[in-house]
C-alpha cells in the first residue's frame, strides 16, 4: 500500500466484526447497521433516536497505531473491549459493521471526507466532532449501496487506487 500526498482508497467489506487491519495511516469511514430503530444514550450527548438502516463514521487514523484504529472499533463492536470513551463507542455495540473505506494519508482530511458525506447524506448532530468544528461525523442512509457510493466518493481526493476486498 502506497502512503503519500496522494491518498490510496481501500474499501473493505465485513461478513464478521474480524479482518485483517491494514497497515498503515490515515482517514477511515467505518459502515455500521442497524437492524431496528433504538434510542441510544451518547455519553454528554444524551439520549439520541437512531432509525434503522446504515451510519457512516469518519475518523482519523493518523496516529502512532494508525489503522490498527478499526480493530479496537470492531472489539468494541463485538463486545471484546467495554471501554465506553468516545461517542461512537455507544453505537457500536448495537449495531453490525459492514465495512470500512480506508485512505492512506498524512493529510488533515476527516473532516473534508465527513463534510462531503454529509452534503449527501443526513447528519447526526454532535456526533464525532468535539474536537472540530464540523456538525457531526456519523452520516445517516437507508439504502447501503447508495451510503457505500457517497462515502466512497467523498474518500477520493485527487487521482486515488481503489481496491475492494471481501470477507
Amino acid at each position: 500500500m502506497v502512503i503519500g500526498l496522494t491518498p490510496v482508497v481501500d474499501v473493505l467489506l465485513m461478513e464478521e466484526h474480524t479482518f485483517n487491519v491494514p497497515k498503515g495511516k490515515g482517514i477511515y469511514s467505518l459502515i455500521l447497521g442497524l437492524d431496528e430503530d433504538k434510542y441510544i444514550r451518547i455519553g454528554a450527548l444524551g439520549m439520541k433516536k437512531f432509525p434503522a438502516g446504515y451510519y457512516a463514521y469518519t475518523g482519523s487514523a493518523r496516529g502512532t497505531g494508525g489503522f490498527a484504529r478499526i480493530k479496537r472499533h470492531l472489539a468494541v463492536a463485538s463486545g471484546n473491549n467495554p471501554a465506553r470513551h468516545w461517542h461512537i463507542d455507544y453505537l457500536l455495540s448495537l449495531t453490525r459493521p459492514k465495512g470500512v473505506v480506508l485512505t492512506c494519508t498524512y493529510l488533515e482530511i476527516e473532516c473534508t471526507i465527513s463534510a462531503a458525506i454529509g452534503y449527501m447524506t443526513p447528519t447526526i448532530d454532535g456526533f464525532g466532532c468535539t474536537d472540530c468544528g464540523c456538525s457531526g461525523h456519523l452520516h445517516f442512509e437507508k439504502d447501503i449501496d447508495r451510503l457505500f457510493n457517497v462515502v466512497i466518493e467523498a474518500h477520493k481526493m485527487d487521482e486515488t487506487i481503489q481496491k475492494v476486498y471481501s470477507f
